[in-house]
C-alpha cells in the first residue's frame, strides 16, 4: 500500500489522476504503468493528460466524481466514490455497504411522490 500511497500522490492525488491510478493497483493488482493506461482508457484521454490539473478539473467535473477545488453541488464523499467504482468497474467494501444500507437496486421502493389530499376551500 505504500508504494501505491507514494505512486498516486506524486501524480497530484485527487487534483488530478492520482486516487483512481492507486485504486486500480490497489484492487487489481496493477503495475503503476498498467494501471495508468487503464484509466486513461476508461476516462477517454492519454496517460499525459492524468497529470495535467486542468483537464483532470475538467474530466472529474464533467463526471461528477469529486474535484478540488470542491464545486458546490458537485459529488463527494461516498457519492463520489460510487461514481469511481462504477466508472472503473471495481468493487470496494465501502461503496457495497452503502448500496446494501440503502437497498439501492430493488424494484420495492415507492419513489414517486406524494401529495397530501386537496380540501375544497
Amino acid at each position: 500500500m505504500s508504494v501505491a500511497h507514494v505512486m498516486a500522490a506524486g501524480m497530484g492525488g485527487i487534483r488530478t489522476a492520482g486516487d483512481l491510478v492507486a485504486w486500480m493497483q490497489l484492487t487489481r493488482k496493477m503495475r503503476i504503468t498498467e494501471a495508468k493506461a487503464h484509466v486513461a482508457r476508461k476516462l477517454g484521454i492519454s496517460v499525459v493528460e492524468l497529470a495535467d490539473e486542468a483537464v483532470m478539473h475538467e474530466v472529474r467535473q464533467d463526471l461528477d466524481i469529486a474535484t478540488l477545488p470542491m464545486i458546490a453541488d458537485g459529488a463527494t464523499g461516498i457519492v463520489a466514490k460510487c461514481r469511481i467504482a462504477d466508472l472503473l468497474d471495481i468493487e470496494l467494501n465501502s461503496v457495497n455497504r452503502f448500496k446494501s444500507k440503502l437497498d439501492f437496486f430493488t424494484d420495492d421502493l415507492d419513489v414517486t411522490p406524494h401529495h397530501p389530499p386537496k380540501t375544497g376551500r
